[in-house]
């Protein structure tokens, strides 16, 4: 197939790019040239909202598009784009308001929902144009996505801490869940999505089941061979602070994406090979001073 990513500099696009790659697929990716492209990959550079008739030459088979955040960057492309077959935008969780009853299901109304703020509000606004555009495309809402190549300082930042043989500083009693989906399985996911063109438009997309933080850690922990000590943060200290996590627990219905993808990957196999990609790519996470805030207020 000829695929179009848009993005394949960081994380999500750049393992989406190498995964449909690998695949033996023809993948472009259309980015700035700001970062190191892939390799086996047909760099397109322009900015999404300067395309002009840059992509009109082409036929994709299918377009996903990573990178979106608001309708103008919707637009932009839809406008830029020839003919195509397939659409899959990558949304998410963020567009339920915290109010609704969990687990969130795709028939719930989006709204905005006060955690994440602008983010959500802007992820419903692309969905929207989205739909009213290409009315066959496909949306996804993961959770907090993880894995090979994540350049956010989440389960790099347990790593760091388990490396160092660190007490971990958890949230209050530590029983808030986090709903997670490895990069991977997004992509298998899509990959179902292209070959098999169920009827149904929007899919929540994540593991069958949540882990709460105190397990999170321990699985991070536990790919280091080693076991943490917790320390429980009950003051009035910002968890972003010492936690790379919103305070917020949520959990998503995953019922329709597995009728469609039949496993996942267990999350003590995902954190490792997440490691594994840590340990020679350090350089390319975007560090918080985490650490340096537990050492100044809580050691």
């Amino acid at each position: 197939m000829k695929i179009l990513v848009t993005g394949g500099t960081v994380f999500a696009s750049r393992y989406t790019a190498k995964y449909f790659s690998e695949k033996g697929n023809e993948v472009f990716v259309l980015n700035r040239g700001s970062r190191p492209q892939l390799p086996n990959v047909t760099h397109i550079k322009c900015d999404r909202h300067s395309l002009g008739d840059t992509l009109k030459p082409y036929y994709f088979d299918a377009v996903l598009d990573i990178t979106a955040y608001n309708d103008t960057d919707i637009k932009a492309l839809t406008e830029s784009l020839g003919d195509f077959e397939t659409y899959i935008m990558v949304s998410s969780s963020a567009v339920y308001p915290e109010t609704l009853p969990q687990p969130f299901n795709e028939n719930q109304q989006c709204g905005a929902n006060s955690f994440w703020g602008d983010y959500g509000t802007n992820k419903i606004a692309a969905e929207k144009y989205l739909s009213e555009k290409v009315p066959d495309a496909y949306i996804i809402r993961p959770p907090y996505l993880y894995g090979e190549m994540n350049n956010l300082y989440r389960e790099a930042f347990v790593f760091d801490c388990a490396e160092r043989n660190r007490a971990f500083y958890i949230p209050k009693d530590g029983k808030m869940k986090l709903h997670f989906f490895d990069i991977e399985d997004m992509c298998r996911f899509m990959e179902i999505l292209i070959d098999k063109k169920p009827p149904q438009r929007v899919f929540n997309v994540g593991n069958s089941e949540s882990v709460d933080i105190c397990g999170w850690v321990r699985l991070c922990y536990s790919v280091l061979g080693k076991t943490p000590s917790f320390k429980y943060v009950d003051k009035n200290v910002f968890q972003r602070n010492y936690f790379p996590f919103l305070d917020y627990e949520y959990t998503l219905d995953v019922t329709e994406q597995n009728k469609l993808l039949k496993e996942t990957k267990p999350l003590s196999l995902g954190l490792a090979q997440s490691y594994e990609w840590y340990k020679s790519n350090r350089d390319k996470v975007r560090r918080k001073p985490l650490i340096e805030f537990i050492e100044e207020n809580f050691e």
